[in-house]
């Protein structure tokens, strides 16, 4: 099963890395999205998923979303073994605290 999870991981931010590259910006989010729920157990990795996030914001000039990922990717570094939101997709729109 780890092995599974670890290639979804590698593939969502591959997949993500191809569209961001392509300025395909809406499947980039939509990767990056899985990419989060993957790893929200997983503070490096979720923090990742964030500081994309947060860099699709700065490509897009979507301020609201680059200001709601720079708190999360201290919250993913510092709480992401203590307690997430269980599917959330990480963005700037949606609750931080909110399970989806």
């Amino acid at each position: 099963m780890k092995e599974v999870l670890r290639n979804a991981i590698t593939e969502a931010f591959h997949e993500a890395g191809l569209a961001m590259r392509a300025h395909d910006f809406q499947a980039a989010y939509r990767w990056i999205e899985r990419a989060h729920i993957l790893t929200q157990r997983m503070p490096l990795a979720h923090a990742k998923s964030h500081w994309l996030m947060l860099n699709l914001g700065l490509l897009t000039k979507d301020w609201r979303e680059v200001a709601g990922q720079l708190p999360r990717i201290i919250a993913a570094l510092l709480f992401s073994k203590i307690w997430v939101p269980v599917g959330n997709t990480g963005r700037a729109s949606v609750s931080a605290f909110a399970a989806m």
